[in-house]
């Protein structure tokens, strides 16, 4: 007869016990607004050039304000959510979301539409890093962690997919500030339910907060972040408005670094980076953006330019790619547990190479079947691989240091988009421009401003015309092709490079007893929508009792309560053996 292990009541919310589900719907949807606003205005540029009639340089402040402001922020605002309450810096960063959208909605000059594209970059670098956050503190047990981790990269790619259809269907029906105008009634919505279901929960508060080293962390970011995205639009590396803000950046961070080190109270643990999982994890979220973004915009223009699909029509095309991410979120706890974080890291990688190699067969030609493959594989390999490396991470850093570890996070994914760009950027001009240097016909100074891009080349084929222009025209389709698959071989490379990075991660999937689960001083509640204890229902069940106090259990699935681990504290795989009951069939590993 077997007795059954019944586990410790966890304390309920302050709030009355919001189910942590039900917060992570909450959380899913701040998400999913900053994740559209990223990519939304990018079809609606034409129109808000015929409208407010920008300057080259304002049009481009205008694009990126948003992206350079919340990536320079998110460490400042993620380590003080850790010390004030990240559920304060949240709806804070909601009610900022809503003005700014507003006010860019009815901007009537580009210098207010840069100014509100700043404060909604201010808004999201409140709400990103509080998301990731919330989320550790509520879900402490690490299989329904990577369960609703899962949901929340597969909502950030639905976010960042659907951006450019809905703003192509909002610019076609209406006018481009309707592309701000929807966040609105959803953040008039979110604010009050945020305030009410979302749990407040702090890191640690002991000493004060350096503002200081918060400063130069977001200056640092915010050179390096400038630096490289002036790369990416062409501009060369030595010269000193890219090289300049680059210097400047990575020396603040090195000082930054240094000063967080030496201090006792630090804004981040640098300790954080002697663990092999999370530098890991963290060099994994770099590489798979910095193969994969640049790469992702020379295919829109390949859509665009080269098959001539409309925005909309490209979108659309794109939509595959979203609903295999969604699979992959959706499945990647299950599969996280089975296989583990280095296999499933690494695999992800190796299915994103082989995507990307596959789409080396496309052409001067509109092939759809192929590409729709290319595209789902690309989609479930490069979500496969965010979510786990994403999950290890988080799981390395204690709850206290939440907030640091998902602005780390996210702040990682934001360099390595950036300098995806300047780097296959650089890749796609060096192989594109030589195949117009001697077009019959063609002045030289003609093939050298179409080598600058293949708009531009249309642009110039036209003007040209007759015969000429038409040799320009199909000679600029066939260099952006072939300059197409150089990058889709350099982006292979850097994926592989990711599947090797990964061989540092652990083998299986450990479920740590987390100290970090019971509410600390000074948070208001403790882990949201804690449940009531009920007896387990299987000898599994009782045997996750039993790890979540310290027990180990046997292959069999009979708990061994107080088989402590006596170097780093109980920790259970959580693989087929340690989950499968007794007499179940499935053979051990």
């Amino acid at each position: 007869m077997s007795r059954t292990h019944t586990a410790p009541a966890r304390p309920r919310a302050a709030d009355g016990g919001a189910n942590r589900w039900v917060v992570l719907v909450v959380l899913c949807v701040s998400l999913l607004l900053v994740a559209l606003d990223a990519t939304i205005l990018h079809v609606a540029v034409p129109s808000v050039t015929e409208d407010l009639r920008p300057s080259s340089t304002a049009l481009l402040w205008i694009v990126d304000a948003y992206p350079l402001v919340c990536a320079s922020l998110l460490i400042l605002f993620g380590t003080l959510g850790d010390r004030v309450g990240r559920r304060r810096v949240l709806l804070l960063g909601y009610g900022l979301f809503g003005i700014a959208s507003a006010v860019a909605a009815l901007a009537t000059t580009p210098e207010v539409l840069i100014a509100a594209r700043a404060l909604l970059g201010v808004g999201g670098a409140m709400i990103m890093p509080a998301t990731l956050s919330i989320l550790r503190a509520v879900f402490p047990d690490r299989r329904e962690r990577a369960t609703a981790i899962g949901v929340w990269t597969a909502v950030a790619a639905i976010g960042a997919a659907a951006g450019p259809v809905l703003g192509g269907f909002l610019v076609e029906h209406y006018w481009w500030g309707s592309v701000f105008l929807i966040n609105i009634p959803l953040m008039a919505l979110i604010l009050p339910l945020g305030r009410r279901l979302l749990p407040e929960s702090r890191g640690s508060a002991d000493g004060p907060w350096d503002v200081l080293g918060a400063l130069m962390a977001a200056a640092g970011v915010l050179g390096c972040v400038l630096g490289v995205k002036r790369a990416g639009a062409g501009d060369p590396v030595l010269a000193l408005p890219t090289a300049g803000p680059l210097l400047i950046g990575a020396a603040l961070l090195i000082l930054f670094a240094r000063r967080q080190k030496r201090r006792p109270h630090p804004l981040i643990d640098m300790r954080l980076f002697s663990r092999t999982a999370f530098t890991t994890s963290v060099g994994c979220i770099v590489l798979a953006m910095l193969a994969l973004v640049g790469l992702e915009l020379i295919a829109v223009q390949y859509l665009q330019l080269v098959l001539g699909l409309s925005p909309l029509e490209t979108g659309l095309r794109l939509l595959p790619l979203t609903f295999a991410a969604m699979a992959a979120g959706a499945t990647g706890s299950y599969t996280l547990r089975r296989i583990g974080p280095r296999r499933m890291v690494g695999w992800g990688f190796v299915l994103t190479a082989v995507a990307v190699l596959l789409l080396t067969l496309m052409g001067q030609h509109d092939r759809p079947l192929l590409l729709t493959t290319g595209f789902v594989l690309l989609g479930f390999g490069l979500q496969t691989t965010l979510f786990s490396a994403y999950e290890s991470m988080l799981s390395e850093a204690p709850q206290r240091s939440a907030g640091g570890a998902a602005a780390i996070g996210e702040t990682s994914y934001q360099l390595g988009a950036g300098m995806g760009i300047a780097l296959l950027g650089s890749v796609m001009n060096a192989a594109y421009a030589p195949g117009l240097a001697s077009v019959p016909g063609v002045p030289a100074e003609a093939s050298r401003a179409a080598a600058n891009s293949l708009g531009e080349a249309y642009q110039v084929a036209g003007q040209l015309g007759g015969a000429a222009g038409g040799a320009l025209h199909q000679a600029a389709r066939h260099a952006f092709v072939d300059g197409l698959h150089v990058t889709l071989f350099v982006s292979a490379g850097l994926l592989l490079l990711g599947a090797l990075m990964a061989l540092r991660l652990p083998r299986v999937m450990e479920c740590p007893a987390d100290p970090d689960a019971e509410p600390e001083p000074g948070t208001d509640a403790g882990p949201a929508g804690a449940e009531p204890a009920r007896a387990p229902h299987s000898v599994a069940d009782a045997a996750a009792g039993a790890e979540a106090q310290g027990g180990k259990t046997l292959p069999g699935g009979k708990a061994v309560p107080g088989a402590v681990d006596g170097v780093t504290g109980p920790r259970v795989p959580a693989t087929r053996e340690a989950n499968e009951p007794a007499g179940s069939g499935l053979p051990g590993h």
